[in-house]
């Protein structure tokens, strides 16, 4: 009897809670303190994801393999300080509605799409190091949704001057698709249509979802549009 009720216990503690999210259940394993260069997450984050990867480089070595190993270590680190925000929020009864949540879960799936759409389409097809940023820029999306709960600032207005800039961006993406055969075209931009043309997100989330566009389409021999956001 003691025995079933040993049991009892132990399946009740491994059950997930009603609140956890699909990201929390589907955590990735912690990276190492070595894949860190004895640094914490917060003090890789600390630095822009170019300087992490400059210096992760100069200790481990030059390479393509080396550059999306340390891209990936860094979009850990991302994803774990967003697990914490969601948790938190969760904890406090602040965080998206389940309405919300779906919504969300809908953009991350368009943007799966989009991504895979685009990476076929684009004039100059990105290589192995583009395609592993694109993985760092759709962790900066749900860091976005969630930060906007924490700072309960939910879709706030662009200033002025990012205003700007915004209208350049769908200008930059205009002109990118424009010289792409028209179907390719056509596919791209009904697949980017899907994430901003549907769903509840923030002007500033629609901003940096033209800037990702950009990214994958622009060809490499070009100046980059914008910076990487992180």
């Amino acid at each position: 009897m003691k025995l079933f009720a040993a049991s009892l216990v132990l399946l009740a503690m491994v059950q997930p809670l009603p609140g956890q999210t699909q990201h929390q259940l589907k955590r990735r394993p912690a990276v190492s303190n070595a894949d860190q260069l004895g640094l914490t997450c917060s003090e890789i984050l600390g630095m822009s994801s170019t300087d992490w990867v400059t210096k992760f480089q100069g200790q481990k070595g030059p390479g393509t393999q080396k550059t999306i190993h340390a891209v990936d270590v860094y979009g850990k680190c991302y994803e774990e300080r967003t697990n914490r925000i969601a948790s938190l929020l969760a904890r406090k009864r602040a965080g998206p509605s389940k309405g919300a949540l779906t919504d969300f879960a809908g953009f991350e799936r368009a943007v799966d799409v989009f991504t895979r759409t685009a990476i076929a389409d684009a004039e100059t097809p990105p290589d192995a190091t583009k395609i592993s940023y694109t993985h760092l820029y759709q962790k900066q999306f749900r860091y976005e949704f969630y930060s906007e709960y924490q700072q309960k600032d939910l879709h706030p207005p662009l200033t002025p001057d990012e205003g700007l800039e915004f209208t350049k961006a769908k200008n930059r993406f205009g002109e990118l698709i424009g010289v792409l055969p028209d179907a390719k075209a056509h596919q791209v931009h009904a697949a980017f249509g899907e994430i901003v043309g549907i769903h509840q997100i923030s002007m500033a989330m629609k901003f940096a979802v033209y800037r990702y566009a950009i990214f994958i389409l622009e060809s490499p021999s070009e100046k980059p549009f914008a910076p990487p956001p992180f």
